[in-house]
């Protein structure tokens, strides 16, 4: 018995020796084959690159340079005409926060990119399906919709950030209030704030700190700010401090005023919506309840009465 388990212990130790080394990473071959790699070529590291990058996005650039010199041909100052469009451009980009990382050119090729490839789509489709006559009407309501689309796309962006702004501001101001009657100066209570908050607001003040760690004046970097939000509330806010540190005044009781006074507007904004509720329900109940009720409440008696002879029925 004692020779079998022997046995069966040996035959276990050589399959787990001859095994084994199998299994593990052999480090010196690890080393030899890193410097056996041989560099790679300009275009090895273009094509690992996505499709996006090579293909879609130079000629989204092409299409924008052919745009902007049909512009200047047109305009009778080029190069002022080229400035302006570019600072709308990039206007337009701040105020939506650029979620798409899109420069000027980018912003203009996809316009002109998406114009072509809609109104292309629809003349194509209608001039297939044999309605030759719509196919120039429809052809030109898709370069409409496809020159607007990204513009609209940015409106509705930049819609959705102010109104974020507006709801994250009390919270935030309340933050800062909290955070400067512990002791932190305004820009560590800002530093703060963007520690503990994650949203648009945020975003715009660890910018604010960013400048101001380059050079920049605090004056100049929140002016920057309201420019690029465009938010009432966050223009009052920012007005206040820039005054008070102009007169002079204390800064904890500018921002506790201020905090106190985005909760009243708060709830007064909650206010005017719960009282606008009862009207917005009208046209649901109208449309979608109203029809149903008829049809639960007559239906079961209608077979009766048109079995009736009743007059009119």
């Amino acid at each position: 018995m004692l020779l079998a388990l022997l046995a069966v212990v040996g035959i276990g130790l050589l399959l787990a020796g001859l095994y084994l080394p199998h299994t593990g990473k052999d480090v010196i071959a690890e080393r030899l084959a890193t410097f056996n790699q041989r560099p790679r070529s300009l275009e090895e590291i273009e094509l690992q690159q996505p499709f996006t990058e090579r293909v879609l996005r130079p000629f989204i650039r092409q299409l924008a340079d052919a745009m902007n010199r049909f512009q200047q041909a047109r305009s009778k100052n080029p190069k002022e005409t080229q400035v302006r469009g570019i600072e709308s451009i990039q206007r337009k980009l701040a105020l939506a926060g650029n979620p798409y990382r899109w420069t000027p050119a980018d912003y203009l090729g996809i316009k002109v990119f998406a114009a072509l490839v809609l109104g292309g789509v629809l003349f194509f489709l209608m001039t297939i399906g044999g309605q030759t006559g719509y196919a120039f009407l429809f052809g030109g309501i898709g370069l409409a919709f496809g020159w607007f689309g990204p513009e609209l796309i940015l409106r509705s962006k930049t819609q959705a950030r102010q109104k974020q702004i507006q709801r994250a501001l009390p919270d935030a101001l309340d933050l800062l209030v909290i955070s400067v009657e512990a002791g932190l100066g305004f820009d560590a209570a800002i530093q703060r704030l963007v520690d503990k908050r994650d949203d648009a607001l945020a975003t715009e003040f660890a910018r604010v700190l960013a400048e101001m760690r380059v050079g920049r004046s605090r004056r100049d970097a929140l002016k920057d700010m309201v420019q690029r939000t465009q938010v009432p509330d966050l223009n009052n806010f920012v007005g206040a401090i820039l005054q008070a540190e102009q007169l002079g005044v204390s800064v904890t009781k500018v921002l506790t005023v201020q905090a106190e006074q985005m909760r009243v507007v708060r709830r007064q904004r909650a206010e005017e919506k719960a009282a606008q509720l009862q009207l917005k329900l009208i046209f649901p109940l109208a449309i979608f309840i109203f029809p149903a009720l008829c049809v639960v409440i007559m239906g079961p008696i209608w077979p009766t009465m048109a079995n009736t002879n009743a007059p009119g029925i």
